[in-house]
């Protein structure tokens, strides 16, 4: 079967040119660098040897970070820009949603720009009146049709291109990330008319940042980074390997956070103000690190329940957090805590050995302590951690605030903070699925 698409070993390179700003030509000329300053000074490729072939009918996803060559790789299957090497083919009538507004002219009517679109993606000026009612129908633009396109908002002019590229009947439809400007309702109707799409066998490229979007609708995907191609195939999969990604870049990039707050904060013998305890009102004080150092944090890891250091997570995994202590003369008289808050400083979780009690013994020298959190039955969000080291009476040895965060992350965009253990029963009169997305 000869594939609706077909991109064999694409790259794309573009060029980056000086940014040097002439007052004037004349200066310019005159300084005899125009030549000079624009002349190409880098150039970096947002395709590396980009090979994959979509099947008639088949509904296609792509998804990775922005600048990963998503867009790119439409505009190149659109034939809106020229790979640098490489071969693009494409079979059938190609209609394409890549830009909001992109093609519309601003000072003329969107009845106007109707025509002229539908012209443009191939229609005759007859095939166009007969499917303008129905374009103006979809787009729910009938009493702002006459009105100049520079007066719609960002919904309206997605609407109306959604409305024309989809009304063309294209054999090939690419989409780029546009149902993120249009209303609940509007965006149904859209998953409709893809819907509709796939069972008229046509063939579907989509690019979007809704992973639950290309888990629900498409039947293969692939992830780009940086241009190249890291994993194509079943949806799930892909998508799957893309989270997990994802996780690894947040964990870093908030273990370096974390560790810049921490070179960054003052000790000081007291906080600045007044520590609460863990049951009351943690938002009265800032990040930060006091105490007398009679016992010293040396160092904080957080880890999976496998042991592999991580500060990304998924909701209901198992949180590790390993404290390295030091205490120079024994220490009798102490205790432990933790505390959890989510990124607006509500307090999510706080204990310490104390509360739990623990009959401290002695410490002295250099020891560890574990602590195990989970499930972390937590929504999606970042948190911070407080950890600390004090006297019964609340006198810190050593208080780490705000200084360690981890995230969660989850396919379910349910709101909160505690996501308790549920389910759902319906009685036999109500007829319901749980589709991929509701997972």
């Amino acid at each position: 079967m000869t594939p609706a698409i077909e991109l064999s070993h694409v790259t794309k390179i573009y060029r980056r040119y000086s940014s040097k700003r002439f007052a004037t030509l004349k200066s310019a000329l005159l300084s005899g660098s125009v030549a000079r300053d624009l002349k190409a000074e880098k150039t970096f490729p947002a395709l590396q040897d980009v090979s994959f072939s979509v099947a008639p009918g088949r509904t296609y996803g792509v998804i990775g970070r922005n600048g990963s060559g998503k867009s790119t790789a439409l505009k190149v299957i659109a034939g809106i820009t020229k790979p640098t090497s490489g071969a693009v083919r494409v079979n059938g009538r190609i209609s394409a949603l890549i830009e909001l507004g992109a093609g519309f002219h601003p000072e003329i009517s969107g009845r106007e720009n109707v025509f002229i679109n539908g012209i443009m993606l191939g229609l005759t000026k007859r095939e166009i009146a007969d499917k303008f009612e129905e374009i103006v129908e979809f787009a729910e633009l009938k009493d702002f049709i006459d009105a100049p396109v520079k007066t719609y908002s960002s919904g309206m002019y997605m609407r109306l291109g959604f409305a024309v590229a989809i009304h063309v009947d294209p054999d090939v439809l690419l989409v780029d990330e546009v149902l993120a400007v249009g209303d609940e309702g509007f965006t149904h109707k859209c998953l409709d008319k893809f819907g509709e799409f796939k069972r008229r066998g046509k063939t579907i490229l989509l690019v979007t940042h809704s992973l639950a979007l290309v888990e629900r609708l498409c039947d293969e995907a692939i992830w780009l980074d940086k241009g190249k191609v890291c994993a194509e195939g079943d949806p799930m999969r892909v998508v799957g390997a893309y989270v997990s990604d994802v996780g690894r870049q947040e964990s870093e990039q908030l273990a370096a956070v974390d560790a810049k707050a921490r070179v960054n904060v003052a000790v000081q013998a007291e906080p600045q103000t007044p520590l609460p305890d863990v049951h009351g009102d943690m938002t009265r004080v800032a990040e930060g690190r006091w105490g007398s150092r009679e016992v010293e944090i040396c160092n904080v890891v957080l880890s999976n329940a496998e042991g592999q250091p991580s500060q990304a997570f998924q909701s209901g995994d198992v949180l590790r957090i390993g404290i390295a202590v030091r205490a120079e003369r024994p220490v009798t008289d102490l205790v432990f805590g933790v505390g959890v808050f989510n990124a607006e400083g509500t307090c999510v979780y706080g204990t310490n050995t104390d509360i739990e009690h623990y009959e401290p013994a002695e410490l002295s020298g250099e020891a560890s302590v574990l602590i195990e959190l989970g499930p972390l039955d937590l929504i999606e969000g970042t948190y911070k951690i407080d950890l600390a080291v004090h006297k019964r009476d609340g006198a810190p040895y050593d208080y780490h605030r705000l200084l360690h965060t981890f995230r969660i992350q989850s396919s379910v965009k349910d709101v909160g903070i505690y996501r308790p253990k549920h389910r759902w029963e319906f009685s036999p009169a109500i007829r319901i699925a749980k589709g991929r997305q509701g997972q």
